[in-house]
């Protein structure tokens, strides 16, 4: 009904950049808040940053300054343009949508992309 796929992740040096995009499709009429999460070896999977429909954005102290979130609500569509990145970005990425309309009156929750690798050396 739902699927997030993402694509961009990669191996990149330190200080390099890349820029992920995780494309929702299926029966959509509209998606609320879209984010992205990374989880590296043995840790939990923890938030990078979210934007809502209306713009609005969150990132993690982390990644604050370095990552840029936007969506394209036309595609349903999100990105993560991640610039100075560090070895301890390292992770796989995963897109997240919280909540999409998929009828009148129909919803599902929490959807979530298969992942993204994204390694940074150094």
């Amino acid at each position: 009904q739902v699927q997030l796929v993402e694509s961009g992740g990669g191996l990149v040096q330190a200080g390099g950049s890349l820029r992920l995009s995780c494309a929702a499709s299926g029966t959509i009429f509209s998606i609320n808040t879209m984010g992205w999460f990374r989880q590296a070896p043995g840790k939990q999977r923890e938030l990078v940053a979210t934007i809502a429909s209306d713009g609005s954005t969150n990132y993690a102290d982390s990644v604050k300054d370095r990552f840029t979130i936007s969506r394209d609500n036309a595609k349903n569509t999100v990105y993560l343009q991640m610039n100075s990145l560090k070895p301890e970005d390292t992770a796989v990425y995963y897109c997240n949508a919280d909540k999409v309309r998929v009828g009148v009156i129909q919803y599902k929750r929490d959807c979530w992309g298969q992942g993204a690798q994204v390694t940074v050396s150094s």
